[in-house]
C-alpha cells in the first residue's frame, strides 16, 4: 500500500501557507467581479445565453450560437468559477488539516455557500436577459465575499488559544462601522448608476430591461456619497493617530485613504469621459480593492496576539506589495 494518503493525512499546514491560501482566494473573489465587468463592456452577457448550460442542449459554445469571441468571453467568465470554488476548497481543507477554530472554518464556509449562490444568481441574470437589477444581486454579494475573505486573511494568522482584544477605542470603532455603512451605500448607489448606463451587458440585450433614472443625478448622488465615504474614513484615520493605536492599524487606515482617492478619481474620469469601456474593470477592480482594506481596517479593532504579546507576522498592509500596488 502507498503510505501517500497517510503522509497526506498528518500534513498540517503552517500558518504562512493558510495565510497564502487565504491571500489567493481573497485575489480571487476580487478577480472575478473584473472579470466579469469584463464580459459586461464587451456585451458578451449573452454569448451563453442559458445556464447551467452555454446554449440549449450544450453545455459548451456552439458554433454559429452567437458571436464567437462573445461566447469565449462569458463561458471563460463561467469556468473561472471553478477556480474560486478550488481556492475554496484548499482554504478549508487547510483549516481542517490545521485544526483551526470555528470562526476560521465558518469564513471558509460562507465562502463556499457564496460562491455557489453567486453561480445560481448570475445564471438568474442570464435568464433574465441581464435585467439591471438582477447584475446589481449579481455584483453586491461579490463584494461581501470579498469582505468576508479579507477577514479570514487577516484572521487566519491569530493563534486559536487567546481570546481578542480590542486594540484601538471604542470611538475608533464606532467611526469604522460608520465608515463602513457609507461603504455599503456607495456600492448600492454604484449598481444603479450602472444599471442606468450604457454598458447593458449584450448588444441583443440593449436598453431593455434598464434602469430608468436621470443617470446625471445618479452618478452625482453616488459621487456625493463617495466623498461621505471618505470623510467618514479620514476621520477614522485621525482618531487612529489621536488615540495611539497600533501602527499596523494606521499604516492600513493610510492605505485605504489612497485606495479610496485612487477609485474617486477613476469614477470622475469615467464621468468626464463618458464611461469608456476600459474604465469599467478598473472602477471594479478598485471596489473589491477598496473594501479589502475597509475589511482589514475594521477587521484590525479586535485581535488575538500571541502569549508573548508579539504582533503576528505579514500585517494587513503588506497586501500592497503581494498583489503589486
Amino acid at each position: 500500500m502507498s503510505t501517500l494518503p497517510q503522509t497526506v493525512k498528518n500534513f498540517v499546514p503552517s500558518v504562512r501557507l493558510q495565510r497564502i491560501l487565504a491571500l489567493i482566494l481573497l485575489i480571487c473573489q476580487g478577480g472575478i467581479t473584473v472579470t466579469g465587468s469584463i464580459v459586461r463592456v464587451t456585451g458578451s452577457g449573452l454569448g451563453c445565453n442559458t445556464w447551467p448550460q452555454c446554449h440549449e442542449g450544450s453545455l459548451v459554445p456552439v458554433q454559429g450560437a452567437a458571436p464567437l469571441v462573445h461566447q469565449v468571453i462569458e463561458f471563460g467568465n463561467r469556468l473561472l468559477t471553478f477556480v474560486v470554488v478550488a481556492s475554496v476548497v484548499a482554504v478549508f481543507v487547510a483549516l481542517l488539516q490545521a485544526g483551526r477554530r470555528t470562526e476560521l472554518m465558518n469564513y471558509a464556509l460562507i465562502s463556499g455557500f457564496g460562491v455557489i449562490l453567486q453561480a445560481v444568481i448570475g445564471g438568474i441574470s442570464v435568464l433574465m436577459d441581464l435585467k439591471w437589477w438582477s447584475v446589481a444581486l449579481h455584483f453586491l454579494p461579490s463584494m461581501v465575499l470579498v469582505w468576508v475573505a479579507a477577514l479570514l486573511f487577516i484572521r487566519v494568522a491569530e493563534p486559536d488559544d487567546v481570546e481578542p482584544v480590542r486594540t484601538y477605542p471604542r470611538a475608533v470603532r464606532i467611526s469604522a462601522v460608520v465608515a463602513v455603512c457609507a461603504l455599503v451605500v456607495v456600492l448600492v448607489t454604484g449598481t444603479m448608476v450602472t444599471g442606468a448606463g450604457p454598458h447593458a451587458g449584450d448588444a441583443e440585450a440593449g436598453m431593455e430591461g434598464r434602469l430608468e433614472v436621470d443617470i446625471d443625478l445618479m452618478a452625482h448622488i453616488h459621487g456625493y456619497l463617495m466623498y461621505v465615504y471618505l470623510f467618514f474614513t479620514f476621520i477614522t484615520v485621525v482618531l487612529l493617530y489621536q488615540r495611539k493605536a497600533s501602527a499596523e492599524a494606521k499604516r492600513t487606515g493610510l492605505i485605504l485613504l489612497a485606495m479610496i482617492v485612487v477609485q474617486g478619481v477613476i469614477g470622475i474620469m469615467q464621468y468626464r469621459l463618458g464611461v469608456p469601456r476600459w474604465s469599467v474593470p478598473m472602477h471594479i477592480a478598485m471596489s473589491s480593492v477598496v473594501v479589502a482594506f475597509t475589511s482589514f481596517l475594521y477587521a484590525l479593532g479586535w485581535r488575538r496576539y500571541s502569549p508573548e504579546g508579539a504582533e503576528t507576522e505579514d500585517t494587513a498592509d503588506t497586501v500592497t506589495a503581494r498583489v503589486g500596488h
